[in-house]
């Protein structure tokens, strides 16, 4: 190779990248979020009739996990179905982040509205009907298993992993109410509904943090691996003497894209593109959908070399 041949290796039939494949099972988003806003409607008119704050919070819950569902799904549906011309590099596939981290603050109003109104009824306490309290909430954890069952089962996308994070806040506000609903049938003690409403908005607020963390951590493209570790993985392949710059992001939760800048000692087209394939390979085992690759002959003045081609 001449002093400023590089290899690039970025649409080889043996490294699908998968611009155009599915970003999540949206079906089952919009399944959820069916299931969800049924399962708020019966808790808000349960919550209302019969005075309980925590069936209440627990309805709010749900439907802002609906609506967090209805994003999720349109978000998925465009990606997967527009924004494949020239136009979009990647498609539509960012939209799968901006829906979850929007998502993630839907969350934090609610978790206000529940602690005001678990203040409001720590401070005048009001009687609840146990019995048809019990059974909604019933019906509502009913609801969020069956959620859960369509949601599971192979690699979950971003916006899955915040649906399911969210059911399992569901679930666990519905064991909340029953077991409050339980304790208050037994013992008269009517505190105990806007203390487990509280408990449910920290699940709340637990579970929005969590999914702004995922979706800002990808805005932001902060790196999907350890890297250090793959830069001493790929010095180790043959041929090549130094990784030189090395950059990792996510465009959303299942397209990870890198670029990479290699010194190497061989001289020939074959064994430069030989030298390519193993580091595609290294980068496909790490999660790397999409990889570029440039190889460049060894310099004396690195740092001038690396200026000059941008990095």
């Amino acid at each position: 190779m001449n002093e400023h041949e590089s290899a690039h290796d970025g649409s080889h039939d043996d490294h699908n990248h998968g611009h155009g494949r599915s970003s999540t099972s949206s079906w089952k988003l919009a399944a959820v979020s069916v299931i969800n806003l049924l399962g708020f409607l019966a808790e808000l008119a349960g919550g209302l009739l019969f005075g309980s704050v925590a069936l209440l919070s627990d309805a709010f819950h749900m439907l802002f996990d609906a609506l967090a569902y209805v994003m999720a799904f349109a978000a998925a549906h465009i990606a997967d179905n527009y924004g494949d011309s020239d136009r979009w590099s990647y498609g539509l596939h960012r939209l799968e982040p901006l829906a979850a981290f929007l998502n993630g603050l839907l969350l934090l109003p609610m978790v206000g509205f529940i602690l005001w109104e678990s203040y409001q009824r720590f401070l005048e306490p009001v009687a609840i009907g146990t019995g048809p309290t019990l059974a909604i909430a019933t019906g509502g954890l009913l609801v969020n298993i069956g959620s859960v069952y369509v949601l599971q089962g192979g690699g979950m996308s971003l916006n899955e992993r915040g649906a399911f994070y969210h059911l399992l806040g569901d679930a666990g506000g519905s064991v909340a109410v029953i077991i409050s609903t339980v304790v208050i049938e037994m013992t008269g003690l009517q505190i105990i509904d806007p203390i487990v409403a509280g408990l449910i908005a920290v699940v709340i607020t637990w579970s929005a943090g969590k999914v702004l963390r995922g979706s800002s951590a990808i805005f932001l493209h902060r790196t999907p691996f350890e890297q250090h570790e793959v830069r001493a993985i790929l010095r180790k392949v043959n041929g090549v003497t130094a990784v030189d710059d090395l950059h990792v992001w996510q465009i959303c939760s299942q397209i990870t894209v890198a670029t990479v800048h290699l010194e190497t000692d061989v001289e020939t087209m074959p064994e430069a593109e030989t030298v390519t394939r193993s580091v595609h390979e290294e980068l496909v085992h790490h999660g790397v959908d999409h990889a570029t690759v440039e190889l460049c002959p060894g310099y004396g003045d690195r740092s001038t070399h690396l200026n000059n081609h941008a990095h």
